[in-house]
């Protein structure tokens, strides 16, 4: 991993010692699970290895806009470390973590989220809280709760593994999809340029079944992500659905030492819809986890803000007919994204909402 570089200014402290966080077991219920591709990644780098893989995403990114990775560079102790971590983040009491709030208003995630923060359905708002560090480069600091100071260069190799080394395998990868140089989607990822790139300490608070019930099993509405890729960190409850081309809803396993990764907005953008941004949504776990809140670890890869979303230059996407539409072309990655933040935090969003305008005359669309 890249050596880690401190900000001028920034404090730093001595590592606190943190319970040894313990995975839940997986729930006995069988469910009706998505059938989603797996990439081992330690297969990138043997001789005709990122074709083989190329090959197998290529369906994934297309049709479905999920799939898992395996190998990725990262041992169990070192992900469950980054739970441990959040885990200590969100026993914090609820006014530390408030000091840290994100400036959702003017469309910012970097820091804390609150419980409560989108309505649902009319009068019943969320049961997430969020706390997302950006990456640790000077343009991007800001005041962060105690234990993320006291394991900041820990936090920070884990993010720089993840935007240095898996990242660039997978945008690799499509890039030789869409039939472009390796380079082409890489170019706008850098780890130094400023972006809304970030890794996320997630909980959805449990609820009771008469609460379940209220909000009809669900924690977050169907929705799709807003950057390029969203990654995973295998979560043993089960929660996340994707939603499949017939509408219906299916369970996404959590696949033993995975990550599952996602396709986002941009992605979609850039390739004219080729590429898959998932809808996905997260409902109650089933009854014999029902009870435990859910705690999960991501990254969420978004490219540098100034990136247009105009069309690639693709011959597989010239072929296909599917250069041209330029409805995009205009809008920056970051202005995309800060207006979806902001229109998820809006406090005039109704909770029946289905559709919902975001910049240029795009809209959105959520689901039940």
């Amino acid at each position: 991993m890249t050596a880690v570089q401190r900000a001028p200014g920034v404090p730093t402290s001595t590592p606190k010692s943190i319970p040894k966080y313990q995975q839940v077991a997986e729930s006995k219920y069988e469910l009706d699970w998505a059938d989603l591709v797996t990439l081992d990644l330690s297969q990138f780098d043997v001789p005709g290895g990122k074709e083989k893989l190329a090959h197998q995403l290529r369906d994934a990114v297309h049709n479905v806009g999920f799939f898992y990775i395996t190998n990725f560079g990262l041992s169990q102790e070192e992900v469950d470390r980054q739970f441990a971590i959040g885990k200590q983040v969100f026993d914090l009491p609820v006014e530390d973590r408030l000091k840290h709030r994100a400036d959702l208003e003017h469309g910012n995630y970097n820091g804390y989220r609150p419980r409560g923060t989108i309505e649902l359905f009319p009068g019943l708002r969320d049961n997430v809280e969020m706390y997302n560090m950006f990456k640790f480069i000077p343009e991007l600091e800001r005041s962060q709760v105690d234990i993320v100071n006291e394991n900041r260069p820990e936090i920070e190799r884990f993010q720089r593994h993840i935007a240095e080394d898996i990242i660039p395998k997978l945008l690799s990868l499509i890039a030789i999809i869409l039939e472009v140089p390796e380079d082409t989607l890489l170019n706008a990822h850098k780890f130094d340029d400023v972006s809304e790139c970030h890794l996320r300490y997630i909980t959805y608070r449990a609820r009771t079944a008469e609460e379940n019930e209220k909000y009809q099993n669900l924690y977050s509405k169907g929705h799709t992500d807003f950057g390029s890729l969203t990654l995973l960190f295998r979560q043993p409850i089960a929660a996340l659905q994707i939603r499949t081309g017939d509408g219906t809803w299916k369970w996404v396993k959590p696949y033993p030492g995975s990550i599952t990764v996602n396709i986002a907005d941009v992605l979609q953008f850039w390739t004219n819809g080729y590429l898959k941004s998932s809808i996905h949504r997260v409902v109650a776990p089933p009854p014999d986890q029902a009870h435990l809140d859910r705690l999960g670890l991501m990254y969420f890869a978004r490219p540098s803000g100034d990136t247009t979303l105009k069309s690639l230059d693709s011959p597989l996407l010239k072929r296909l007919g599917l250069e041209g539409d330029e409805k995009a072309a205009g809008i920056k990655a970051g202005d995309w994204v800060k207006a979806r933040v902001k229109g998820n935090s809006d406090k005039a969003v109704e909770g029946g909402l289905k559709e919902k305008a975001v910049v240029g005359g795009i809209k959105v669309k959520y689901y039940d």
